[in-house]
């Protein structure tokens, strides 16, 4: 959908005094310890994981079974990476979720206001092959939760689930060349080919502030949100904390988005914040009917490669901006001035990337002056507003969108507390949480603390043992940087794909990364099925051939990454800390898909062997 989609208005700045005030709020916040700042939810922190909010676990009897793919997880990559496997006509698979039902992140994460910070147009999958069409443009997420529940229906794949199962160990048996597969169901599966496709946002993580077992109130997770205490649904109408004082410990995108309803419900609410985040205007629509009728085919695909040049590469001369928001604003408003510039002369800076950065970071600051300014103009006092401006670039935490948030710190009832000097609160009592020496007395701690998104390997995937040829340990292989071919196999871990930010493609449509990766993975299952062989894996050439690529091709982002305020974008400002996005392929994401065809395409499968 196009709306009025003029660049921004955005201040001069003085951008050496604030890469100064950037450099300064930087490092006041900076912890040595870096992600281990963050404990897992485990063992004595086991509540804040374990169990089912949403639906009860129904007993079963322990599964033995051989099937010949098993996709961990029934997210939105499980459901495309089934769909596609459909299409191959491989339809010998199982899909082994943690969660009640299909919809992964959307499963889980249901707390009061969520809602996603992207194009639902781009993001929500198969929406053509489904035939159905986002309500509006940041879909909330109780309708990103129905639509993977519309895919798992529309495929049959239901009849492929095999739901409230966590995986515990995964190896390979070189006696019989399958995984052995052991959940907490006792469950003994072996399966021929082993598709990863669980993402890090179900495993919450948790400040390790000292005393953070020892309150008596009431406490939990955003990624496990509890109506029985709070009342209300995903919707507001927290009804049952009238009388109570609440803390937030964490103001990102969960934290923002469960803020303001928790504000409208609670007695007082204290929003504890370490480093604001920059919140640009949602200035939510519905979808347009007379919109959609316009639409002809390929419309989806245009505009995922319109959000792709806005977010990782640039647009042509000339080309609109299809998505209008503040994912785009900065490359928006640079290209309104090479536009404006007579016969598009300006363009020309692009062919000096040097010149081109200069240009795009002015615009950087300048949106960033204007988000500040937009603080000014919605919270009223001063001190307030000034604790809730972000000083840092342009994409070095993960852009907000909301309408709400800001004015919420007018109301009497809601308090912001700064722990920036601190580095994060001091610590957590029987009572409550003590700052500056103070203790301030809390009914209940809500940890808006995010996910295991940059944390080791191990506790993201939480699997032990994860072991491939000669129990070669996966966390071992991968422990010095990622290794694979095309991002997606790795030599000594025979039929075994890896899907997410590994070492593949990038864009600004996630999802679509997804399909991607799964076409690729679909392909090979049914090349090796075809080809009779019992395994297929990348040689070590192939393997360190492709690691060679992708440091050709690799971009050297350190100086504006470490120069960033620490959050997960930057593994917390850890010196060599492993970005959110793996190892990427930089050559380019539609570069990548042409090469995936290609290499497709000779129908030889170079650098893979095919035991027979």
């Amino acid at each position: 959908m196009q709306q009025n989609c003029a660049p921004t208005q955005t201040p001069d700045v003085d951008q050496a005094a604030l890469r100064e005030k950037y450099l300064a709020e930087r490092d006041k916040r900076l912890r040595p310890e870096g992600q281990q700042q963050y404990l897992e939810a485990e063992g004595e922190f086991s509540d804040f994981y374990e169990g089912d909010p949403h639906m009860p676990v129904v007993p079963r009897e322990p599964i033995t079974d051989e099937i010949e793919v098993v996709i961990l997880g029934g997210g939105l990559s499980g459901l495309i990476t089934a769909h596609r496997l459909q299409e191959q006509g491989v339809n010998d698979f199982k899909i082994i979720e943690l969660g009640g039902d299909f919809g992964g992140v959307w499963y889980w994460n249901r707390y009061p206001g969520i809602q996603i910070d992207s194009d639902a147009y781009c993001y929500l999958p198969l929406l053509e092959e489904t035939g159905y069409m986002p309500k509006e443009k940041f879909s909330k997420g109780d309708e990103c939760y129905e639509h993977a529940q519309r895919i798992g229906k529309h495929f049959n794949l239901y009849d492929h689930a095999i739901f409230h199962t966590l995986i515990q160990s995964l190896q390979w048996d070189d006696e019989i060349n399958r995984w052995q597969i052991k959940t907490n169901r006792g469950d003994e599966i072996r399966a021929r080919f082993v598709v990863m496709c669980q993402g890090p946002y179900n495993r919450p993580k948790l400040p390790g502030i000292p005393g953070i077992k020892d309150f008596k109130g009431h406490t939990f997770h955003t990624a496990r949100w509890d109506y029985e205490y709070t009342g209300g649904n995903l919707h507001g109408g927290l009804d049952k904390i009238a009388d109570k004082k609440i803390a937030v410990i964490g103001t990102g995108s969960s934290g923002i988005q469960a803020i303001p309803h928790l504000a409208k419900g609670a007695k007082h609410l204290t929003v504890f914040q370490r480093t604001p985040s920059y919140i640009f205007e949602r200035a939510n629509y519905p979808t347009d009917p007379e919109w959609v009728k316009s639409l002809e085919p390929g419309w989806r695909a245009a505009r995922q490669r319109n959000f792709h040049n806005a977010a990782f590469s640039f647009y042509s001369p000339g080309e609109p901006d299809l998505i209008c928001d503040g994912w785009t604003e900065v490359a928006r408003n640079l290209a309104a001035k090479l536009n404006a510039t007579p016969n598009y002369e300006g363009w020309a800076a692009l062919a000096d990337p040097v010149k081109f950065l200069e240009l795009k970071e002015i615009e950087d600051y300048r949106s960033m002056e204007r988000l500040r300014q937009r603080v000014e103009s919605i919270v009223e006092d001063p001190e307030t507003a000034e604790i809730l401006k972000p000083y840092y670039r342009n994409m070095c935490k993960r852009p907000v969108f909301n309408d709400d948030y800001l004015p919420t710190f007018n109301r009497d009832n809601v308090t912001l507390v700064d722990v920036s000097e601190t580095r994060g609160v001091e610590r957590i009592t029987e009572k409550g949480i003590i700052i500056g020496g103070v203790e301030h007395e809390f009914d209940c701690i809500v940890f808006a603390s995010g996910f295991e998104i940059t944390t080791a390997l191990d506790r993201q995937y939480d699997i032990t043992p994860f072991a491939g040829k000669d129990g070669t340990s996966l966390y071992d292989h991968w422990g010095k940087g990622f290794r694979t071919l095309h991002g997606i196999m790795a030599n000594g871990f025979p039929n075994h794909f890896a899907t997410g930010f590994i070492q593949g493609g990038v864009t600004a449509a996630t999802t679509l990364m997804y399909e991607q990766q799964a076409d690729h993975i679909a392909y090979i299952i049914k090349q090796a099925e075809e080809r009779g062989a019992t395994y297929v894996e990348p040689t070590p050439e192939a393997e360190e051939g492709w690691v060679q690529t992708v440091r050709q091709f690799s971009i050297d982002n350190s100086t504006f990454t470490t120069e960033c305020t620490p959050g997960y974008y930057n593994s917390e400002g850890e010196p060599n800390g492993r970005s959110f996005l793996g190892d990427p392929f930089w050559g380019g994401f539609y570069e990548l898909t042409e090469l995936f065809e290609a290499w497709r395409g000779t129908g030889e499968l170079e650098g893979l062997v095919l035991d027979k």
